[in-house]
């Protein structure tokens, strides 16, 4: 897979942007606040996904415009392709010229993986970053999952409403058991895919930080279940929410919230045995971080037969010299695009080009 152009008309501060890309690697290079991190942002949105940044669509409009589009032009399932992209007052999408039903549709056909300083944060940080991920994940392999994950959210948010009701209104207490169920099922639904993906992930993750650690430390994944143990089938799983809805009804009650559920669960890394949360350096957590993105790239390779394009927001500064020829020696397959605000690091590299940004456009061009 190869982005071939990207262009940006009112995209952040990019008023008007063309990039013809190099098939290997991009170094998108230039002072603070130029614009760097909105190019790699732009090109992610083809992904169909949210942004990486946890921007709302509106606040990828240039300030003062109503309006936004971009277009890529890439090459992936063995043929030239294009796609484009519009904000106004929703955001709309179509792929070779046909207008799809939903942007989200476009990670059928493009599929990219963003490694930039908050996923540095996904070692140690909250479980919400760590099941961030794994949704974002899965929603850009799989719609299906997409689609679960909203009928989830919505029925926890009508389960919620109906707690806060209860306290004022005790003949509603018996309607818990029809939302319980309703919640157990969606919510099975979530955990067992989650669970399939944990498993093909850490299958790629070990190798990868063994390699990392010269073979010092072992890397290992698991799920934690804020039900407990669920086993691991679809109906073993929503039978285990089922009780656990029902155990906890008087404490959810009382909190006005569920307090069990697939929103309430966690991505455990382990490093050695230890949890990396608790006990991993800054260099292992480093070490980590990058080890589930490339996981996360070998398994859109392995579902897809695409190797993604991969991006790099401002990461490498972030690692020590070991660690980023280890990176970029992982990546060499990959058509990669890399921000940074000084780029002799990077001239090392073998192949590509390297793009100075000013005032959201691109300045000059020269070959690596």
């Amino acid at each position: 897979m190869r982005v071939q152009s990207l262009e940006a008309e009112n995209f952040r501060n990019l008023k008007e942007l063309f990039l013809e890309a190099d098939d290997q690697v991009n170094v998108i290079c230039g002072s603070n606040a130029q614009g760097k991190t909105n190019l790699i942002e732009c090109i992610w949105m083809f992904t169909g996904a949210r942004s990486f940044r946890g921007a709302r669509d509106q606040e990828l409009i240039r300030l003062g415009e109503k309006k936004m589009c971009a277009q890529l032009g890439f090459y992936a399932q063995d043929r030239e392709q294009n796609a484009t992209l519009s904000i106004a007052e929703k955001k709309t999408a179509a792929l070779n010229g046909v207008t799809l039903r939903s942007p989200s549709e476009l990670s059928e056909s493009f599929s990219a993986v963003i490694f930039s300083p908050v996923h540095l944060d996904l070692i140690k940080g909250a479980p919400v970053l760590r099941r961030r991920f794994l949704d974002a994940a899965l929603c850009g392999l799989k719609p299906g999952y997409s689609a679960a994950l909203v009928r989830y959210n919505r029925a926890l948010r009508q389960r919620a409403a109906l707690l806060k009701d209860i306290p004022y209104h005790s003949e509603l207490y018996d309607m818990l058991d029809i939302w319980n169920d309703r919640l157990a099922s969606l919510g099975a639904a979530v955990i067992h895919t989650r669970l399939s993906y944990i498993r093909g992930l850490c299958e790629i993750c070990s190798p990868v930080y063994l390699d990392i650690s010269s073979g010092r430390e072992q890397m290992e994944l698991s799920y934690v279940c804020s039900a407990g143990a669920v086993g691991q089938s679809r109906e073993e799983i929503r039978s285990a929410l089922l009780r656990a809805l029902q155990d906890t009804r008087r404490e959810d009650v009382a909190l006005g919230s569920t307090s069990i559920g697939p929103h309430r669960d966690d991505l455990e890394i382990r490093i050695s045995g230890m949890p990396a949360r608790t006990y991993a350096s800054q260099g292992q957590q480093r070490s980590a971080s990058f080890a589930l993105k490339l996981g996360e790239a070998g398994i859109i390779r392995r579902i897809t037969g695409e190797q993604p394009v991969m991006l790099l927001d401002d990461v490498l500064s972030e690692l020590d010299d070991t660690r980023q020829r280890y990176v970029l020696n992982r990546i060499e397959e990959s058509q990669v695009f890399i921000t940074c605000c000084d780029p002799s690091g990077l001239m090392r590299l073998s192949g590509g080009s390297s793009f100075r940004m000013e005032g959201g456009k691109i300045t000059d061009r020269q070959k690596i």
